[in-house]
């Protein structure tokens, strides 16, 4: 056979290719191809022989062998679980935790509470935002002082100045000084606007002592619980306050 011949019939020859996966036949796993035999022969020894190294333990095992992880350990609704142990604590270690639980808390409500405290003295409560209204009393003898009252002239300051609840001069100041502190617009309603988010934090503060409060009591009667003391609840825990009980009387020595 010729060399022309032969590339002639080689020419001629379709390249063999394999046949695509169906899609209805996906779920089945792959398509067995020629090219895939030695990966399923290597997959089915390699299972065999972990089934052949699990049943050669099952047949050495000692029935008389102990290890903790038998009672540790369980099978619920088919899921191998193991059980964790739980931590011992005597009573006298529990109410050393909460008292120490207690002092960390009171210790945090005190720092805001010192804070609030500075927060005050700055601010003195001026037009807190929230405040009800004021009021002042002035007592007259007769009924044609009270209709002649003028709350001007009994302050003894200007009309424009009588509704202001601080900073309040009198005549006299005002005609021996001059006026102190900022007069334009803008700056006093930047000063209005800083003023009001220091209200704003002195009322989260007060929130959060509050709060503070609160844990430290339901700390308290948790502790107070660990006592074997009969004791009967009077009212549930809140979010404003802790469970009241109460206890039986018990003379102590």
């Amino acid at each position: 056979m010729s060399a022309a011949f032969r590339k002639a019939a080689k020419a001629r020859q379709r390249p063999h290719r394999e046949r695509a996966q169906p899609a209805a036949r996906t779920k089945l796993g792959l398509l067995e191809k020629k090219k895939d035999y030695r990966l399923r022969a290597q997959d089915y020894h390699k299972k065999q022989n972990a089934l052949r190294a699990l049943q050669k333990k099952a047949l050495d095992k000692n029935p008389d062998e102990f290890y903790f992880k038998m009672i540790r350990a369980e099978v619920k609704d088919g899921v191998h679980v193991i059980k964790q142990p739980k931590d011992e604590i005597t009573p006298e270690q529990m109410k050393l935790m909460r008292t120490q639980d207690i002092k960390y808390v009171e210790m945090k409500r005190v720092a805001e509470a010192k804070k609030i405290e500075r927060l005050k003295a700055e601010l003195h409560l001026l037009d807190a935002a929230g405040s009800g209204p004021r009021r002042h009393l002035f007592f007259v003898d007769t009924e044609r002082e009270v209709q002649q009252f003028d709350i001007a002239a009994h302050l003894d300051t200007v009309p424009e100045l009588v509704d202001r609840v601080y900073n309040r001069p009198t005549i006299a100041t005002l005609q021996r000084e001059a006026v102190k502190g900022p007069t334009d617009p803008a700056h006093l309603k930047k000063l209005a606007q800083q003023r009001k988010n220091q209200y704003d934090l002195l009322r989260q503060r007060i929130e959060r002592e509050k709060a503070m409060f609160v844990i430290s009591q339901k700390i308290q009667t948790r502790k107070d619980l660990l006592d074997k003391t009969h004791k009967v609840k009077v009212k549930k825990e809140t979010t404003t306050g802790p469970a009241i009980y109460k206890f039986k009387f018990q003379r102590k020595r």
